[in-house]
């Protein structure tokens, strides 16, 4: 861990979408490659294109586990330095954590503890309803449920959303303006994989404390590997 022949970090998107693979793998290579870590991007193999509700996400485990240990076990595994999960409710992370040699971080786990540092009030945007309960039980499994706001949801589904970036932007704009209005939210986080992109552009035309998941989960990982 850590050494010159540890420089490579998995990237597992749970979400069999090869192009949002590559749209993190490129996020998370900016961050990651000035510290000399080179990023490996991988999809899992089965599941849907995007995941949407509880019994996706739970049943992702199974993927990103598989998907780790088969690369793992190539011969490219023994550069390996740490893996991310790439799904925002960290599917998978805990138990990947305990079986194996190298630290596994989730995007999720990530954006917890940015957005909570210094005990600030965090809340979440998200266009997947059907994930908020769990996205409040994650925050509540790192013991910061007293300074969480809540989820903040899009008016419109997760797949329409994703088919128009335009409209993914503006609703999620809405979203993290009513957390910051009328929760006090201090920081957000844009709580899904797929919606790095408008993270990003958002970080970068409101005024709120926009926290990405994927450069989060990447500073962690920096911190936790001792190159920050």
């Amino acid at each position: 861990m850590g050494t010159e022949t540890s420089h490579t970090v998995l990237l597992i998107n749970l979400n069999t979408n090869a192009r949002t693979t590559a749209m993190m793998t490129d996020l998370a290579a900016a961050g990651l490659a000035p510290h000399g870590l080179e990023v490996i991007g991988l999809t899992a193999a089965a599941g849907p294109a995007l995941i949407t509700d509880p019994t996706a996400l739970a049943e992702s485990r199974q993927h990103v586990r598989r998907a780790a240990l088969d690369y793992l076990v190539g011969p490219g595994g023994g550069t390996v330095a740490a893996v991310i999960v790439a799904a925002i409710g960290d599917p998978g992370r805990e138990q990947l954590s305990e079986e194996l040699a190298v630290p596994v971080f989730g995007i999720g786990q990530g954006s917890i503890h940015a957005a909570s540092r210094g005990n600030r009030r965090f809340g979440m945007a998200a266009s997947t309803p059907l994930l908020a309960a769990s996205l409040a039980r994650l925050v509540a499994a790192h013991g910061k449920s007293e300074f969480f706001t809540g989820v903040r949801l899009t008016a419109s589904e997760p797949l329409v959303l994703a088919a128009d970036p335009e409209q993914q932007y503006r609703e999620l704009a809405a979203a993290v303006g009513e957390s910051t209005a009328l929760d006090g939210a201090e920081a957000l986080i844009i709580a899904g994989g797929p919606l790095s992109a408008t993270a990003l552009r958002l970080a970068q035309t409101t005024r709120a404390e926009i926290i990405q998941p994927v450069p989060s989960a990447c500073g962690l990982l920096l911190e936790t590997l001792g190159r920050k």
